[in-house]
C-alpha cells in the first residue's frame, strides 16, 4: 500500500496546539484566591459579588477547602415553589454561606493537564474548579478565562 502526502500550497504555517496540550493547571490558574467561611452571610456574599467579578467563592476554613459556593447557589435561595412559603428578603439575606454552598467539590491538582480541566467544564458545566495540594489546601482556582488565555497564548492568538 503506497500513501501519499499532500501538502496544501495556500495552507498558513500550524498553530501551535501542542503547547496548550502540555499546558498544566499550575501554569494559568489564579493564585491570589480570595476565600469566604461558612458563617459570611448573604448580605456579605451579595457585596462581595457586586466588589468582584468571580462566579464562585471557595468556602476555607482552618486553612482547608470545605466548599463552594456560586451566584447560582445565591440565586437559588430565592427560587420559589408552590410547595413552600417565601421567607422575606432581608431573612434570606440573612442565611449563611454554610446554609446553601456545596460541599461535594469536583476539584483538580496542579499537574492536571488544561485538556483534563477543559473536558471536565464541558462536561461538568463548572465555570470554575479550585485547585488543591495533596493535603486539600487551596493553592488557587482555574477559570474559563484562564483556559482561553491558555488557548490564546498556545496558538499565538492576537
Amino acid at each position: 500500500m503506497n500513501f501519499r502526502v499532500v501538502v496544501r500550497q495556500d495552507a498558513k504555517e500550524p498553530t501551535n496546539m501542542y503547547r496548550f496540550l502540555e499546558s498544566t493547571a499550575a501554569q494559568y490558574m489564579t493564585t491570589s484566591v480570595k476565600s469566604v467561611t461558612r458563617s459570611c452571610t448573604m448580605t456579605e456574599l451579595e457585596s462581595l459579588f457586586a466588589q468582584y467579578d468571580f462566579d464562585a467563592w471557595p468556602v476555607v476554613e482552618g486553612g482547608k477547602l470545605i466548599g463552594i459556593v456560586t451566584k447560582f447557589d445565591f440565586l437559588r435561595l430565592f427560587a420559589f415553589t408552590t410547595g413552600q412559603l417565601m421567607p422575606s428578603y432581608d431573612v434570606l439575606m440573612k442565611r449563611t454561606v454554610g446554609d446553601v454552598m456545596t460541599e461535594g467539590i469536583v476539584h483538580i491538582e496542579t499537574t492536571t493537564p488544561l485538556t483534563r480541566v477543559l473536558q471536565m467544564m464541558v462536561n461538568n458545566r463548572i465555570r470554575s474548579f479550585p485547585v488543591l495540594d495533596a493535603g486539600g489546601k487551596l493553592l488557587g482556582m482555574i477559570s474559563r478565562g484562564d483556559v482561553m488565555r491558555a488557548l490564546k497564548q498556545a496558538t499565538g492568538g492576537k
